[in-house]
C-alpha cells in the first residue's frame, strides 16, 4: 500500500473514530447546536416539499387532472366570478389546518399508485370511476362539515337578501341548525356531476322526503315529489 493511501485510511479511521464517539471531540453545546441547525435545515426542507405539493401546478401535471376536472372547472363560478376571487384545487380539497393537511396528503398517497398502474388515465377509465371517486370526496366534506368550503365562505357573513327564497330558507333551517352541510346542496358546483341515475343527489338523507323540516312548505319539493 503506497504511503498516500496508508494516509487515507488513517483519516477514515480517525474520522470514524471521531462520529463514533463526538462527546470526545465536541462540546455537549455544540452537539446541541448542530442538532438545533439540521432540524431547522430539515422542517424547511420538509415544509417546501409539502408547500410545493398544495399548488394548484402541481395538482393538473398529470393529464388525468388537467384534461377532466381542471377544464370543468374553468367553466365555473370559481373560476371567474365578479368579486375576482379563484379557488384553487387545493382551496377545496385541501385542508389549511396544518395537521389536517398532513393527514389529508397521507390519504391521497394511495392516488399515487393510481398513478402508476393507469386506475384513471383515460377519459373512459376517468368516467367509468368518477361516481366512485365523487363519493370519496362528498364523505370527506360531509364528514369535516364541509371545512374547505367554510374557508371561504362564512355563514355569519351571508347576506340573505340577496339570496333566493329557497337559499334563504335551506339557510336558515338546515345550514344554521347544523342538520345539512354545504354538500349536502352543493354537488357539482365546481366540477361536473358523474351519472347520477343510482345516486340520490342529496345523498341518503334527503330532506326533500322529510316534510318534518318544512311542512308542508318545502323548497325542495318538486312536481312529482310526494
Amino acid at each position: 500500500m503506497s504511503a498516500g493511501n496508508r494516509a487515507m485510511v488513517e483519516w477514515i479511521k480517525g474520522y470514524w473514530h471521531t462520529l463514533s464517539r463526538p462527546a470526545t471531540a465536541f462540546s455537549l453545546g455544540f452537539l446541541l447546536l448542530s442538532g438545533f441547525i439540521a432540524g431547522i435545515i430539515f422542517w424547511g426542507g420538509f415544509n417546501t416539499a409539502l408547500e410545493a405539493t398544495n399548488t394548484e401546478k402541481f395538482c393538473i401535471s398529470c393529464h388525468e387532472m388537467r384534461d377532466n376536472v381542471y377544464e370543468e372547472l374553468k367553466g365555473t363560478i370559481h373560476w371567474t366570478n365578479r368579486s375576482g376571487v379563484r379557488a384553487t384545487c387545493p382551496d377545496c380539497h385541501v385542508p389549511h389546518e396544518w395537521t389536517h393537511k398532513i393527514a389529508r396528503k397521507m390519504q391521497a398517497s394511495k392516488e399515487v399508485w393510481g398513478k402508476i398502474f393507469g386506475t384513471i388515465n383515460t377519459r373512459e377509465k376517468f368516467l367509468d370511476k368518477r361516481l366512485e371517486l365523487a363519493r370519496h370526496e362528498w364523505a370527506r366534506l360531509k364528514a369535516n362539515d364541509s371545512l374547505e368550503c367554510r374557508n371561504c365562505h362564512d355563514f355569519e357573513f351571508m347576506d340573505f337578501s340577496v339570496q333566493s327564497e329557497r337559499a334563504r330558507k335551506l339557510h336558515a333551517t338546515q345550514l344554521s341548525t347544523g342538520k345539512a352541510t354545504c354538500i349536502d346542496c352543493h354537488r357539482g358546483i365546481a366540477h361536473h356531476l358523474p351519472n347520477m341515475a343510482d345516486e340520490d343527489a342529496w345523498g341518503p338523507d334527503n330532506p326533500a322526503d322529510d316534510a318534518s323540516r318544512f311542512g308542508e312548505d318545502n323548497p325542495l319539493k318538486t312536481e312529482g315529489t310526494k
